[in-house]
């Protein structure tokens, strides 16, 4: 029994990495929506992994280097060979050189992570996570399709796309990585509510909403940094202004 509980994240992992096989052969057959599905589907099969090892208390070295192998199949090599064949490609070399950019930089984010796994700070990811990055690229390409789009636009956008994507998972900019279930735990009436009223946005119009909430979170990031800068700076400035050893600075000189 024990034995099938270590085997059960491991299972799920290979179930994100076959969707990652079935989006690059899905790519190759010119049917980019089923590739744009099934990294999706990739993206789910991946949150639930970790989280069953950790509730099974089965996480193993195996089990990380194993799910750090599928996820540059599944939300590397995938998304940009769908970028590349749906998009890209319009732009000749220049093109394969953007997606070659978005799987390297994934590359390099996920191996990042596996360094700094045990020293980064609780709830938060340092770079944007590969499987939002490769989620976004899909979520394009769903909602491309679900408005009947067409023309050059969207040879543009995915090229804008891939390279601030390519910039975001290499930075240091910080995304909540919603490990950190406390805040929820302390109000969860208010989460279920939340969680509901998703919930029935997912289900009601999934091709939009995905696009909505994958932006959303890239967005998230970007901004945080910001107000924590200016956060940061008013404190500094308001500490500046403080009286020094007890006076008021602004005492006239009794001289």
């Amino acid at each position: 029994m024990r034995r099938g509980v270590y085997v059960l994240p491991n299972l799920i992992t290979s179930g994100s990495l076959f969707a990652g096989f079935h989006s690059i052969a899905s790519t190759y057959n010119g049917h980019f929506e089923k590739a744009a599905i099934a990294i999706a589907v990739g993206a789910i099969l991946d949150g639930l992994d970790g989280r069953v090892a950790r509730m099974t208390h089965t996480t193993t070295r195996f089990g990380v280097e194993y799910d750090s192998l599928a996820d540059l199949v599944t939300f590397g090599v995938a998304p940009a060979f769908l970028a590349y064949g749906w998009a890209l490609s319009a732009f000749g070399r220049w093109g394969w050189l953007a997606a070659f950019l978005f799987l390297i930089c994934g590359a390099l984010r996920l191996a990042r992570f596996n360094v700094q796994i045990n020293t980064m700070e609780k709830g938060q990811f340092n770079g944007l996570p590969i499987p939002a990055a490769a989620v976004f690229v899909a979520s394009m390409i769903l909602l491309f399709y679900y408005l009947g789009g067409s023309g050059s636009f969207k040879h543009f956008a995915v090229l804008l796309a891939i390279y601030v994507l390519a910039f975001l998972m290499v930075s240091t900019v910080k995304f909540n990585s919603f490990k950190d279930l406390e805040p929820f735990r302390r109000r969860p009436f208010n989460t279920l509510v939340v969680f509901v009223f998703l919930a029935i946005l997912l289900a009601a119009e999934p091709q939009v909403m995905i696009f909505v909430f994958t932006a959303a979170y890239i967005v998230s990031g970007p901004v945080g940094e910001v107000v924590d800068a200016i956060r940061r700076r008013r404190t500094k400035h308001k500490e500046s202004e403080k009286p020094v050893d007890g006076h008021d600075a602004h005492t006239e000189d009794p001289r």
